[in-house]
């Protein structure tokens, strides 16, 4: 109970938690709004300054064409004519004020009465013939000024004409006009919303309703199971790149830095690849690589009907390989083992049977034959053979070929030293070779059933042949026999089938060599490794998957 309950709070501390990023989106959009809105405001402001500060200085230039108020201004004699006219257009205008001044600063006009003939207080400014804008703070607030020289019919400056137009004329414009920026601002708020409530909906999508706290669990769980597993795992996005690559599956595909990367870019087309990528279906798909062998097994990956690409676990099984391949070969002597067992009761009932007869002759030659025959068979081998490991091997093959009704052969050109070049893997291949043929040649073909081995050495290479009488390898499948897994035999349920022929172009490819096979009658395998080595240093696992073969 109490763990459901901290589950709750922590779901409903989740909760709160993309509530407060949505509400955190909207108020900066709010508070962006308001910015704009009054930057928007100082802004229409300024520009309606300016408008009415034009709209003065084109008054101000009205009032100074008025041929009347020109003659008065530069002859006198007009009475209140500058005062009357001034006023008027003041009226007509909306203007403030409408103030006509001469070169002194002295006022002909002004909406107070009595101001007019006191002095403005400041200088002039249409001194140099222009027309000036500003904003005026004088005797009757701050308003937009506009002033305009003033000459007389001669042309001669006489004065200058000041009109002014209040703040409150601005002010009310302004706020004519606020309701729709207000408008337009809601407008750009709503959508900014609307658009913020989509997209917390697209992002919550896109992490299947988890939130923060649960997506940092999740990667913390992943990051530590990943890399605490002894399997590899891979797995790609859609477009087929590495999306994830945990540290077993590093080392067991030697794929350094693939994050990223698809496999095309990483290694060379082959059962690998292809296992990898999909090309190959199936379960438990044995790839056989330079170190090591695997099982690999492919699952796309699919969420509410979304394609999410696939991932890979790979499994080494190369130890275990080894043992089943070893307790195979085991079996396989065992089984000879109780076939001479056999063979041999047979021999010493035979010979107690002469010895009860009385006829100890025959009783001394028979046992002589049976000797002679079996050191033949052993001198034969060492005779062509120098190295005591390949004798024993090729004894015990002959031994396992004999229970199965199959005669092994060593060919008389058979020559091979001491200590030959690629002892090792010798061995595998020459095992792999002969249990395949003794297979083949049980299996059917052309009578008696036979397999005959050639090893030759010289200066530059050494050759493996195995020819067998059974129904050899047919035009079609020539080029597949060399794949992990391919097989023609049933599985007996220890080692795996489909591996020896593979492993056996693998050493010799590995190694500089090369692999052929042919037609007899039957299947001849022909293996050929340079004396000299150009293996890199310290390459050796992948012999030991098929050490068991010389058991």
């Amino acid at each position: 109970m109490r763990t459901l309950s901290r589950l709750t709070g922590r779901r409903g501390r989740n909760r709160r938690l993309s509530a407060r990023i949505l509400t955190s989106q909207l108020a900066i959009l709010a508070l962006t709004g308001i910015v704009g809105f009054v930057l928007l405001a100082f802004s229409q402001r300024a520009q309606l300054d300016r408008q009415y500060e034009q709209e003065a200085v084109a008054i101000a230039s009205t009032t100074a064409a008025e041929p009347q108020i020109r003659d008065s201004m530069e002859y006198g004699g007009g009475g209140d004519v500058v005062q009357d006219i001034a006023e008027r257009i003041r009226h007509t205008s909306g203007a403030s004020y409408v103030v006509v001044t001469d070169l002194r600063g002295i006022r002909y006009s002004h909406p107070n009465p009595a101001l007019i003939g006191k002095s403005v207080g400041l200088p002039l400014v249409i001194t140099d013939g222009r027309a000036h804008a500003g904003i005026d703070h004088g005797t009757l607030g701050r308003a937009a000024n506009g002033k305009v020289p003033l000459y007389g019919p001669t042309g001669e400056l006489v004065g200058e004409v000041s009109v002014g137009i209040e703040e409150t004329q601005v002010l009310t414009r302004l706020w004519q006009q606020l309701p729709s920026f207000a408008f337009y601002v809601g407008i750009a708020l709503t959508v900014g919303v609307v658009t913020s409530y989509l997209l917390a909906r697209r992002l919550k999508r896109s992490t299947f309703g988890l939130e923060l706290e649960e997506i940092t669990g999740l990667l913390q769980d992943r990051e530590a199971m990943l890399h605490g597993i002894r399997e590899g795992v891979i797995a790609f996005g859609p477009d087929g790149r590495i999306t994830v690559a945990n540290d077993e599956a590093r080392r067991l595909l030697a794929l350094g830095t693939a994050l990223g990367a698809r496999l095309e870019d990483l290694m060379p087309d082959g059962r690998l690849r292809r296992a990898l990528t999909g090309v190959l279906e199936g379960q438990d798909l044995t790839v056989l690589t330079d170190s090591h062998f695997l099982l690999i097994n492919r699952r796309p990956v699919a969420l509410r009907g979304r394609e999410l690409g696939a991932v890979v676990t790979v499994r080494d099984r190369t130890e275990l390989v080894g043992l089943l391949r070893e307790l195979d070969s085991v079996r396989g002597l065992t089984d000879a083992l109780r076939s001479q067992q056999h063979e041999f009761s047979n021999r010493m009932h035979v010979l107690a049977g002469l010895l009860e007869l009385g006829e100890h002759e025959a009783a001394l030659e028979y046992a002589m034959e049976l000797g002679c025959a079996e050191a033949s068979l052993a001198d034969h081998v060492r005779e062509r053979i120098g190295s005591p490991l390949l004798v024993g091997l090729v004894m015990a093959k002959t031994t396992v070929a004999a229970e199965r009704g199959v005669r092994l052969t060593l060919s008389d050109d058979s020559v091979l030293g001491e200590q030959p070049a690629h002892l090792d893997r010798l061995l595998t291949i020459v095992g792999n070779l002969l249990d395949n043929a003794v297979d083949a040649a049980a299996s059917g073909g052309s009578a008696p059933p036979l397999v005959r081995l050639t090893l030759i050495e010289c200066a530059e290479r050494i050759t493996v042949r195995v020819a067998d009488s059974g129904p050899g390898v047919p035009e079609a499948v020539r080029a597949r026999i060399f794949e992990d897994g391919w097989s023609t035999r049933p599985d007996r349920g220890t080692a795996r089938r489909g591996l020896g022929l593979a492993l056996v172009h693998r050493l010799a490819q590995r190694h500089g060599g090369s692999v052929h096979v042919s037609t007899g009658p039957g299947a001849v395998f022909t293996v050929t490794l340079p004396t000299a080595d150009p293996r890199p240093a310290g390459s050796t696992s992948a012999v030991l998957i098929g050490k068991g073969t010389g058991a």
